[in-house]
């Protein structure tokens, strides 16, 4: 695998909403492993019907859910609690394996089992697959972000480019 490919999610789609989960629980995974800010609302909004709605819809389909963030405790519990069904490790430190490691032990799920969606290249798409776990990336909710996050967007932008040249051909 060539250094830019470290960094290549294993699919990309514009919304968490979007994603076929029923589809997916056919195929094998039990486990979905979130990131938090804007993958399921936007940075620091409370969970909305929306996001609630997607926490029920997973438990209906028999997913366990956890939030994984590198984000502080009670952003974390507070959004955890909100949404119902989906457990949680905040202080993550993505893209760190240990946090992708914890969330499987916690969900009794496996690498093979468990998906991770996220909007972050350089944590949530890097860290899962260090973690060895297939991985969904989702365009950003809000564009208005803070400065380090503007930063690593430009980046992003640069392997996104080679992501969508290279699965052009």
């Amino acid at each position: 695998m060539g250094f830019f490919e470290n960094f290549y999610p294993d699919e990309y789609v514009r919304s968490t909403y979007e994603i076929d989960f029923e589809s997916l629980y056919k195929q094998g995974y039990r486990g979905v492993i979130f990131d938090v800010d804007n993958t399921l609302v936007p940075h620091d909004a409370p969970a909305d019907d929306r996001a609630k709605a997607l926490f029920k819809r997973l438990h209906d389909i028999g997913f366990k859910a956890l939030l994984l963030s590198n984000n502080k405790e009670p952003r974390v519990k507070h959004f955890a609690e909100d949404v119902k069904y989906a457990s949680y490790i905040f202080k993550a430190n993505k893209p760190s394996r240990s946090g992708y490691f914890a969330a499987m032990k916690k969900m009794g799920t496996t690498s093979g089992t468990t998906l991770f969606v996220g909007d972050q290249i350089f944590t949530d798409v890097w860290g899962a697959h260090r973690a060895g776990i297939r991985n969904i990336l989702v365009h950003p909710i809000n564009p208005k972000e803070e400065i380090q996050i503007v930063l690593k967007r430009r980046l992003e932008a640069i392997v996104l480019k080679r992501y969508f040249s290279h699965n052009s051909k």
